[in-house]
C-alpha cells in the first residue's frame, strides 16, 4: 500500500510540474509574440505591412502617400483612353482623365495601410503573419465620376426620356352609341422611354481591368433605352369597372364675361376624361395643373387677398364648385374642401348657398378618395347656349345611399355700405365697379352616406364674410 501511495504522489507531482511548464511556455510565447509584434509595428509604423499586395503590386513598406501616388501614376498613363457613348447615330466622347476613370487611389491606400491595424490584437497578429508568410492580396478599388457621366449623358436623356402617358377615356352610354355602356379612349396611351443609366454603369464597370491593362485606347459603350409602360393602357378600357353614372353636379354661369366663360371651358377640358383608380385620393389642383396666362387662361375676376380683382383663371372655381356638387351627389368621401370668402352670386343661380368650393393652386385644394372597387371617370360638359356646366362621375354603383339636409343659414350680416374710391387713372365722371356686395352668413348642411350597412355623416360649414361693393371714381381731368 505504501508503494502505491508513493507512485500516486509521484504521478500527481509530475502532472503538476508539466502543467506549470506548459503555462509558462505559453506565457513566454505570448510575451515573445507580443514583444515581436510591438517591435514589428514600430519598425513598420506609417507604412503598409510587408506582404500586402493589390493585384500583383507589392505595397509593403510604402506610405499612404506613396501608395496613392503609385495608382495615380497608373491612372495618368490611361488618361487619354477615349470612351464613346453611342445611341443610334449619336455619339458622345470623353477621356478617361475627364471621366476620372481608373483606380480609386485614395481608397486603395487607406485599405492597404489599415490592414493589421484594427482594435483586435489577435486579428492584427493573424493578418500580419499571413501577409508576411504567404502574402495578402487585396482586390483593386476603381471609380469614375458619376457627375461627369451624367453630364455626358445629359443630351441623350433630354432627347430620349419621355414619361408614359396614361389613356384618357370618355363614357359612351348604350342609348347614344349602341356600345353597351363601354369606355372608349379619346386619347390613347403612349409608352414612355428612358435612358437605361444602370445598364450604362454596368457596362462601364466591366471596362476597368481591360483599360488599366493598357490593352485598348478606345471603348464604345452602347446606350440602351428602357420602355416605360403606362399605368392605364388603352386595352384596359373594358376592365376598369366604368359602366354607369354614380354622381352629377351642375351650375349656371349667367352674366359671365367672355373671359370667364373661356376659363370655365378650358378648366373643364383639363379634367375631362381623367380616371381615378380605386383607393386613390384625387387632387383637383393636380389634375387641373398650373393656372396662369402661360397655360392659356385669360383674366377674369377672382378673390385674392380679401379683394375681388382681375386675375389669371377667373372662373376656375365654377368648375371646382360643380365638381364638389358631383362629389356630394355620389357619396364619395371628401377629404378637403374650402368655401369662398363671401357668397358668390354665380353659385346661387341654381342652388342654395353653401354648395361652393374654392381652389387656389397649389395651396387650396379640393380632394376626395375613391373608396369604390373600380375606377371613376370624370366627364365634363359645357353648354354655351344655356350657360350651364355639368360634371358627371362614372363608375360602378355599390349600393350606397346618399341623403342631404337643406342648408341652414344663420348669423346673417348685411353688407357694408358701398365704398367709392378716387382713381386718377379714370376720366372724371367715370365710375367703375370692382367689387360686389354680398350678405355675410354662416351656412351648414349635413350629408349622410349609408354604405354596406354603415352610416357616415359629414357636416359642411361655410362662413361667409359680409362684402361691400367698391366703385372707382375717376378724377382725371
Amino acid at each position: 500500500m505504501k508503494v502505491l501511495r508513493t507512485k500516486k504522489r509521484f504521478f500527481i507531482e509530475t502532472l503538476r510540474a508539466f502543467f506549470w511548464f506548459v503555462i509558462g511556455a505559453m506565457l513566454a510565447l505570448f510575451l515573445l509574440t507580443s514583444f515581436t509584434f510591438i517591435l514589428f509595428e514600430k519598425i513598420n509604423s506609417n507604412v503598409v505591412y510587408p506582404g500586402i499586395m493589390v493585384g500583383n503590386i507589392d505595397l509593403g513598406g510604402k506610405t499612404l502617400d506613396e501608395v496613392g501616388q503609385i495608382f495615380a501614376d497608373k491612372n495618368e498613363r490611361i488618361g487619354n483612353t477615349k470612351f464613346s457613348f453611342s445611341q443610334d447615330y449619336s455619339v458622345a466622347t470623353i477621356s478617361a482623365h475627364d471621366l476620372k476613370f481608373g483606380y480609386d487611389e485614395d481608397l486603395i491606400a487607406k485599405q492597404a495601410i489599415s490592414l493589421g491595424r484594427s482594435e483586435n490584437f489577435l486579428s492584427n497578429v493573424s493578418i500580419v503573419f499571413q501577409a508576411y508568410l504567404d502574402g495578402l492580396i487585396l482586390k483593386p478599388a476603381y471609380h469614375y465620376s458619376e457627375d461627369k457621366l451624367h453630364e455626358i449623358l445629359a443630351p441623350f436623356i433630354k432627347r430620349i426620356n419621355k414619361d408614359p402617358i396614361d389613356a384618357l377615356f370618355t363614357f359612351l352610354p348604350a342609348d347614344r352609341q349602341g356600345q353597351n355602356g363601354k369606355v372608349t379612349a379619346f386619347k390613347p396611351s403612349e409608352e414612355g422611354k428612358m435612358v437605361d443609366i444602370d445598364d450604362v454603369k454596368k457596362n462601364l464597370n466591366l471596362q476597368f481591368e481591360q483599360v488599366l491593362s493598357n490593352k485598348t485606347k478606345r471603348i464604345t459603350i452602347p446606350i440602351n433605352v428602357k420602355t416605360l409602360t403606362p399605368k392605364i393602357t388603352t386595352d384596359k378600357a373594358n376592365n376598369l369597372g366604368v359602366k354607369e353614372l354614380i354622381g352629377i353636379g351642375t351650375s349656371l354661369f349667367y352674366h359671365s364675361i367672355p373671359n370667364r366663360i373661356f376659363n370655365i371651358t378650358l378648366a373643364s377640358s383639363r379634367i375631362n376624361g381623367v380616371l381615378i383608380a380605386p383607393n386613390e385620393t384625387f387632387s383637383f389642383n393636380k389634375a387641373l395643373g398650373d393656372v396662369s396666362s402661360f397655360t392659356g387662361y385669360q383674366q377674369a375676376y377672382i378673390i385674392q387677398n380679401g379683394k375681388t380683382v382681375l386675375g389669371d383663371g377667373g372662373g376656375v372655381c365654377q368648375v371646382s364648385t360643380t365638381f364638389f356638387r358631383a362629389l356630394l351627389d355620389s357619396g364619395l368621401p371628401i377629404r378637403e374642401r374650402h368655401a369662398h370668402a363671401y357668397r358668390v352670386s354665380y353659385y346661387e343661380q341654381d342652388s342654395p348657398p353653401g354648395l361652393d368650393a374654392t381652389i387656389y393652386v397649389p395651396s387650396v385644394d379640393l380632394q376626395f378618395k375613391n373608396d369604390t372597387n373600380n375606377y371613376i371617370l370624370i366627364q365634363t360638359q359645357v353648354d354655351q347656349d344655356i350657360q350651364k356646366l355639368s360634371i358627371f362621375l362614372y363608375g360602378t354603383k355599390d349600393g350606397r345611399i346618399v341623403s342631404m339636409t337643406a342648408p341652414v343659414i344663420t348669423n346673417r350680416v348685411p353688407p357694408p355700405p358701398d365704398l367709392y374710391q378716387d382713381d386718377p387713372t379714370l376720366t372724371k365722371g367715370t365710375t367703375k365697379q370692382v367689387d360686389f356686395k354680398a350678405e355675410g352668413s354662416r351656412v351648414s348642411f349635413t350629408r349622410d352616406v349609408i354604405k354596406s350597412g354603415k352610416k357616415t355623416s359629414d357636416k359642411f360649414i361655410s362662413s361667409y364674410l359680409p362684402w361691400q361693393s367698391v366703385f372707382l371714381r375717376g378724377t382725371k381731368e
